[in-house]
């Protein structure tokens, strides 16, 4: 077709040239594409494979301690893409994790930026819609059960004294469809930055432009979602099917480990407590996340092909809601149990006693699985269910509170008298059982229905719920991270900084927060970017506490990666004196037989960097399926 040459202002070239430029690359067929990238592609690998092998005994990293794998691998990307050592997913789960968390995190910065003023000031209202609904959907499907995900990875196997998951391929394929899921869910957001760059180009966008990042609620009400006409909602649906596709197969191979992987002398009487939160996490996991991923595929259904199952002459909006929360609150147990399983794990280490009370917190574990879910409808008390209903499941929630109980004053009992050593793994602890007690309490009271009907939908509901996943959560995982820092990097951070991050992440949860009850005894409903003036101060003192938030995370991101590149070479496997107090379990035993090994292997007349470097010397311990 002609062009009509326009000139371009500042340019002596018309935009038909371009266009005409374009249009000629169209022509190259498509097999010579194919075969030039393919000869490129053949010609580095011949290249590299003409250059001498440079195979690391730990997997392909540079520690100067201790192998990480103790087998040979590939080095550089190559082994992180094929890998099938639960280590290294282990890492490739956290790693995944945080940069969630980092992005879930900026949305939330966004919330909170827009709310320092009663109008909106900054955002407009549709992007304020789809921040909290994409922040939602990041940090409980992408941040807190991938995270955990790792953590069970790594030290899970060496706590049972396992070489490996029971299917390491299984694993790593439940690990790499996360990032597709991530961005599929994500998608409108990529592609509308993705459109505006490419929108200077000659090039039809049109395509891009039409997936807006969706803006929903992360709830997905309908007939809200069936009747939405933006297409990212169908590809976000797909993203999150899948990643619930991933959570299922991981918890598959938890379980299975669990209960064919132990050793014959580790009896259940004997299994450490954060195996326990795991095996019943996964449990959840095996009857909650199937039954999403059939409610997802109805809305996809309703949505893309006319099917009635959540319209009024079908099953109607209140099926939505009764499937999404028979998912949603065994969904709060399978993010918060690990982090139970990770403070009762790690609290008894840095009081100088064993845990107190271990067969009740095992027992309040199980009970609290048990009967998650049997609380759904608490969600559901503003919709006019029957009241005989609204009583039933009122009984229930009010329950649950018990085996959560017995766990916070085992908790504090295992504390009582014992010798407490403050280093930033027991501050970050301590702040949990604090933050545990203030949204605990609150969520006792949102189960009950004559309270519920009043603070329902206000942002009481919001300083509830986070300060369990921003108190409780975070705290237990950046404890870990502190607790099993020197075992992964064989190196040891700085403590006097972590000790700073671990109090200021506390200080700002409740700073956060707790202004939120307040707001939502006075009646402001969440969900808004606009509000009366009369919260302006509380908002703003919220948005102050989210900013020390931010920097506690900052400081945490730098203490990490600073202290992996040079921190204190770890020589002593007892980094927190364990032996001492019979508390060295198998992981660190697992810790100080690599470096025995490895001071083995260096005082070895025979040993040379050059057998070190191919891996010779050294024993396996990635498994195979």
């Amino acid at each position: 077709m002609p062009t009509v040459p326009i000139p371009v202002p500042g340019s002596d070239q018309p935009v038909g040239t371009a266009v005409l430029r374009f249009t000629m690359l169209e022509t190259i067929p498509g097999v010579v594409v194919a075969a030039v990238i393919a000869a490129a592609l053949l010609t580095y690998y011949r290249l590299r494979s003409g250059r001498p092998a440079r195979s690391f005994a730990d997997g392909g990293t540079a520690s100067v301690t201790v192998g990480l794998t103790g087998t040979e691998k590939p080095a550089g990307l190559l082994r992180w893409f094929t890998t099938v050592d639960h280590k290294d997913i282990g890492l490739l789960y956290i790693l995944f994790g945080t940069a969630a968390a980092l992005w879930g995190a900026t949305d939330a910065m966004m919330i909170r930026t827009e709310l320092l003023v009663p109008e909106t000031a900054i955002w407009n209202v549709e992007t304020y819609n789809a921040v909290f609904t994409t922040h939602g959907f990041t940090m409980l499907f992408f941040f807190v059960t991938p995270v955990f995900t790792g953590i069970a990875n790594y030290v899970l196997p060496l706590l049972l004294g396992a070489d490996d998951l029971a299917f390491p391929r299984i694993n790593a394929i439940a690990f790499w469809l996360l990032p597709p899921s991530l961005l599929l869910v994500r998608g409108g957001l990529i592609t509308d930055v993705m459109g505006m760059v490419l929108g200077v180009l000659p090039l039809d966008v049109s395509a891009l432009e039409a997936l807006e990042p969706v803006g929903m609620g992360w709830t997905m009400y309908t007939p809200l979602s069936v009747e939405m006409a933006n297409p990212q909602i169908s590809v976000a649906l797909l993203g999150l099917h899948l990643s619930g596709v991933a959570t299922t197969m991981a918890a598959i191979n938890f379980i299975v480990t669990v209960l064919t992987e132990r050793p014959d002398d580790l009896g259940w009487d004997r299994l450490d407590i954060f195996s326990w939160n795991i095996l019943v996490t996964s449990g959840l996991i095996l009857l909650a996340f199937p039954l999403l991923g059939s409610t997802l595929i109805m809305l996809l259904l309703d949505r893309n092909f006319g099917t009635t199952f959540f319209a009024i002459e079908g099953g109607g909006p209140m099926l939505w809601q009764h499937l999404f929360w028979f998912f949603g609150h065994p969904e709060v147990y399978i993010l918060v149990l690990p982090a139970f399983g990770l403070i009762s794990l790690i609290l008894p280490k840095f009081c100088g006693r064993r845990l107190f009370g271990f067969r009740f917190i095992v027992y309040s574990t199980i009970a609290i699985g048990v009967m998650s879910f049997g609380v759904w409808a608490h969600h559901m008390f503003a919709t006019g269910m029957d009241p005989r209903l609204r009583a039933s499941f009122m009984a229930v929630s009010l329950a649950i509170a018990i085996p959560s109980a017995i766990k916070e004053f085992n908790w504090i009992a295992t504390m009582w008298n014992g010798r407490l050593r403050l280093d930033a793994p027991l501050i970050c602890i301590i702040g949990g059982l604090s933050t545990f007690v203030v949204g605990g309490i609150t969520g006792v009271f949102l189960a009950a229905v004559p309270v519920d009907l009043v603070l329902h939908d206000t942002h009481y509901v919001v300083g509830h719920f986070h300060l369990i996943v921003v108190g409780v959560i975070p705290l237990a995982m950046i404890a870990a991270s502190y607790y099993w820092f020197p075992l992964i990097t064989g190196r040891m951070y700085n403590q006097r900084l972590a000790r700073v991050q671990s109090l200021l992440l506390v200080v700002g949860s409740f700073v956060t927060f707790l202004p939120l009850l307040v707001l939502g005894y006075e009646g402001m409903p969440r969900r808004y970017g606009v509000y009366p003036a009369e919260f302006i101060t509380l908002n703003q003192i919220a948005s102050l506490g989210a900013l020390v938030l931010g920097v506690s995370v900052v400081l945490w991101l730098v203490n990490m990666v600073q202290s992996a590149r040079v921190g204190p070479v770890v020589r002593d496997a007892d980094v927190w004196n364990l032996k001492e107090t019979g508390q060295f379990t198998r992981e660190w035993q697992w810790f100080e037989e690599r470096l025995e090994d490895r001071r083995a292997d260096s005082t070895r007349p025979e040993s040379s960097p050059e057998r070190t470097r191919a891996g010779e010397g050294t024993d396996s311990d990635s498994g195979t399926d």
